[in-house]
């Protein structure tokens, strides 16, 4: 099987964008989270800020790696976000779905949530592919 490679500067530019993404998404739907979590302050501790990065660099990571195994020539803009589109269908929205049902979470946090997710994996797919593999 080809492997295309990893682009690890691509890889940390996208965790910055979703991370940048994140942060207007939040504020701008700020109240409505905070409501769907039932809340009125937000957390003010930098610990979930810094596991939201974290998290964001592995994704960047699972997602290069998932469309560098389309192949060489094949980490494009459109690939990697159709790529994103296909993991996020099947990963995130299914699992954040899941996650809040149980709880009984409301119906709003997961859609919300969904759309943050939502995101970050086209801006992280758009990313990588338009930067391509490593030397290419």
């Amino acid at each position: 099987m080809a492997f295309a490679g990893m682009n690890y500067l691509a890889i940390l530019i996208a965790a910055i964008a979703a991370f940048a993404w994140g942060a207007a998404y939040y504020m701008t739907l700020s109240k409505q989270w905070l409501a769907a979590v039932g809340r009125v302050e937000p957390n003010k501790s930098p610990v979930p800020f810094i596991i939201s990065f974290v998290a964001l660099v592995v994704m960047g990571f699972v997602l290069a790696g998932s469309i560098g195994h389309l192949g060489p020539g094949q980490v494009t803009v459109k690939n990697g976000v159709i790529s994103g589109l296909i993991l996020w269908a099947g990963f995130i929205v299914t699992t954040v779905f899941v996650n809040n049902a149980y709880p009984g979470r409301r119906y709003s946090l997961s859609v919300i949530d969904c759309g943050h997710w939502l995101g970050v994996l086209i801006i992280q797919g758009a990313v990588i592919g338009a930067m391509g593999v490593k030397g290419g």
